[in-house]
C-alpha cells in the first residue's frame, strides 16, 4: 500500500473510532404523569434518570422529558419507542398488554406480603426473566427496569365499608380494560365496570360507578375522597411500570454510555419507590386521606379469604387466554413471590 493510501486508511479508521466513541444522542422520554418530581413516582424516576445520564456522560447523551401525555397516550408511547419516534417511556401494564399480553401475569391478586417483597421479585430472577421475554417478544426495545407506580392498590366506594367478601356484593367498581382485572373484581363478588381514566371522577360523582381501585397516592391526587366515602387497604394488586428504551438507539451508544443508562435506570427505580413510600405516609397520601374518608385495613385472615376467592379465577383466566410461556412466567412469579414473602429483612 502506498503512503497516500495508507494515510487515507488510517484517517478513515480514526474517524470511525472517533464516531463510535462519540455515539451519544438525545433521549426523548414520554410519560403520562405531571412533570413534578415531588408529586408522582413516574416523574421522580425520569428526573433522576435525566440528571444522571446527562452528568455521567458529560452531556454526550441528553434526556428530554415530555410528561402529561404531551406526545400521546401511554399505549402510543410504547409504539413510538418501538418506531424510534421517542427513545424511552415508562408504560403501565394496561398500556403494554396490547403489545405484550404476558404482562398480565403480574396481576396475580393478593400475591405480595409487603413492599419489600415487590422489590426483591422485580430486581431478581423473575424481573430479569420478564425483561428478557419482553425484549424477545417485541424485538425492538431494551427493558431497563420496573419502577414503582405508587404502591399497592386500594379499593374505594360510596356505598359501605368493605372488610369481608360479602361486603363487595353489588358494588360497581371501575377497572382498567384488562380482562384479568375484571375477573378479579367479579371473583370478589362486585360488578366490574371498565371505564377510561378520564371518566372515573365524573363516573363516581354521578353514580355511574360506585367505586374504583388504585394505589393510595393516585387516589389522593385524583381527589376521589370528594366523591367516595370508604377506602379499604386491600393491597390486592401491585402493578409496576416497565421502563423501556428503543433498541436501535441503545445499540448505537458506546458501551460506557449503555452502562450509564443502566446505572441511571437503577437509581430511577429506587427514586420511584422512595417517593411512593413518602407520598403514602404524607398528607398527600394515607395521612391526608384519614380525615376525609373512612379507611379500613384488612386482617391477614380477611386477605386470605379474598385471595382464596380470586387467585383460582385469575389462574384460570391465564390458562384459558394466554400462551404456555405466560404459564411458565406465572409459575416462576409465584415461586419468587413466595421466597420474597418468606424472607426477613437483613436476616
Amino acid at each position: 500500500m502506498n503512503t497516500a493510501l495508507k494515510t487515507a486508511a488510517v484517517g478513515a479508521l480514526a474517524a470511525l473510532t472517533a464516531s463510535s466513541a462519540m455515539a451519544g444522542g438525545t433521549i426523548r422520554f414520554g410519560h403520562d404523569n405531571k412533570t413534578d418530581p415531588f408529586e408522582n413516582p413516574a416523574h421522580a424516576c425520569t428526573a433522576v434518570f435525566q440528571n444522571i445520564v446527562t452528568a455521567d456522560t458529560n452531556g454526550s447523551v441528553t434526556v428530554e422529558v415530555f410528561g402529561s401525555n404531551q406526545l400521546g397516550t401511554a399505549a402510543e408511547h410504547v409504539q413510538q419507542v418501538r418506531d424510534g419516534v421517542i427513545q424511552a417511556t415508562l408504560t403501565s401494564t394496561g398500556a403494554l398488554a396490547s403489545y405484550y399480553p404476558r404482562i398480565d401475569v403480574l396481576n396475580l391478586p393478593f400475591a405480595f406480603a409487603n413492599n419489600a417483597s415487590t422489590y426483591s421479585v422485580f430486581d431478581g430472577e423473575f424481573g430479569e426473566t420478564l425483561a428478557a421475554d419482553i425484549e424477545d417478544a417485541l424485538g425492538d426495545v431494551v427493558v431497563l427496569g420496573f419502577p414503582d407506580t405508587g404502591g399497592f392498590f386500594a379499593v374505594t366506594n360510596s356505598q359501605r365499608q368493605i372488610a369481608n367478601l360479602e361486603d363487595f356484593d353489588g358494588i360497581r367498581i371501575r377497572t382498567m380494560t384488562l380482562p384479568s382485572h375484571q375477573k378479579i373484581v367479579q371473583a370478589l363478588g362486585a360488578e366490574a365496570y371498565p371505564l377510561s381514566w378520564g371518566e372515573v371522577y365524573s363516573g363516581l360523582q354521578t353514580g355511574v360507578i360506585d367505586g374504583q381501585m388504585n394505589p393510595v397516592p393516585i387516589i389522593s391526587f385524583a381527589n376521589f375522597a370528594e366523591v367516595q366515602k370508604h377506602m379499604t387497604l386491600t393491597n390486592h394488586l401491585f402493578s409496576p411500570y416497565t421502563f423501556m428504551v428503543n433498541k436501535a438507539f441503545y445499540e448505537g451508544l458506546t458501551e460506557a454510555e449503555q452502562n450509564t443508562l443502566h446505572t441511571a435506570a437503577e437509581s430511577c427505580v429506587t427514586a420511584s419507590r422512595g417517593l411512593s413510600r413518602i407520598i403514602e405516609a404524607s398528607d398527600r397520601g394515607l395521612a391526608g386521606l384519614m380525615d376525609k374518608i373512612e379507611v379500613t385495613a384488612l386482617s391477614a385472615e380477611q386477605r386470605a379469604a379474598m385471595a382464596g376467592a380470586t387467585q383460582p379465577a385469575f389462574e384460570a383466566h391465564v390458562a384459558e387466554n394466554l400462551d404456555a410461556k405466560a404459564g411458565e412466567l406465572l409459575t416462576l412469579f409465584k415461586s419468587e413471590v413466595g421466597k420474597a414473602n418468606d424472607a426477613s429483612y437483613l436476616d
